[in-house]
């Protein structure tokens, strides 16, 4: 068995935890890899996370962005996010129960009894380009974000129009990513057993309310009246285009998938205060 460990960069105790989880996993017959960064913190040699897919489970430690970093190199393979006290809506286990979590998750892989949980996530595509699907929210923005940097855009739902108007972009976001980028933007937090998308406007001169549409749905933004765009997939896969342009946002049929315990979402919206 392999299990593949991703430490949230810069940070000591995600490292030793991930070096503990090493020795542990070691003495029940089983290979580890870190991905580079991780392995650089622990003097060893490490892979490209983009190699996590070829593990039989992941381990991702630290906060939302190191798991949505350890999701986005392991397709199809299950994860288990490890809360070091940041928001943590992805990571439902603490550092104290880390290694005995891992430890069950190992052995149920063995014996055919792990339980998998499926979340959804979503992908933008083009006439002739499709991006890696994203967990939280895909934006559409003009050349850059702030004064003079917008653009105009129409929103379809499926083939009806919501919303036409200047404004410096549009996100789309599953439940997962409600609590992210959205919420910042002004959107509203959805509860993740919700099936569903939210659509919001980011600073929009005359914006319609952002709306919260079926999983089903595909979501058409048109960019206008600016030189490009930038699609953006979880702060992380940057795509520029040439305007005018579609951009289509579906349900991907990749999701992620969740092994360990699950997060209370209330508890965990405590920490956002």
């Amino acid at each position: 068995m392999n299990v593949g460990i991703v430490a949230q960069k810069g940070n000591r105790q995600a490292a030793t935890l991930a070096r503990d989880m090493r020795k542990a996993l070691s003495k029940v017959d089983v290979e580890v890899r870190f991905d580079e960064a991780t392995a650089a913190a622990l003097d060893r040699s490490g892979v490209p996370v983009e190699t996590f897919h070829e593990c039989d489970l992941v381990v991702s430690i630290g906060g939302d962005g190191t798991f949505l970093y350890a999701a986005h190199g392991s397709d199809g393979v299950p994860i288990v996010g490890v809360n070091l006290g940041e928001v943590g809506f992805l990571n439902a286990v603490s550092p104290e129960d880390a290694l005995q979590t891992v430890l069950e998750e190992v052995a149920a892989f063995r014996d055919g009894s792990q339980t998998i949980r499926d979340v959804p996530r979503i992908v933008a595509s083009g006439d002739d380009w499709e991006m890696h699907p994203s967990m939280n929210e895909v934006v559409i923005h003009g050349p850059r974000r702030g004064h003079g940097g917008g653009a105009t855009f129409e929103i379809r739902v499926d083939d009806s129009v919501y919303s036409v108007g200047h404004a410096d972009g549009v996100l789309v976001s599953t439940p997962a990513g409600s609590t992210a980028y959205n919420l910042s933007e002004g959107g509203p937090l959805v509860h993740p057993g919700v099936e569903g998308l939210v659509v919001t406007e980011m600073a929009a001169t005359e914006g319609m309310p952002p709306l919260v549409v079926s999983r089903d749905s595909t979501v058409t933004v048109s960019v206008e009246d600016a030189p490009s765009a930038v699609v953006v997939g979880d702060g992380r896969t940057r795509r520029s285009i040439d305007s005018p342009a579609s951009i289509r946002i579906e349900p991907s049929d990749s999701p992620v998938r969740l092994a360990g315990p699950t997060s209370d979402f209330f508890q965990a919206l405590g920490k956002l205060d």
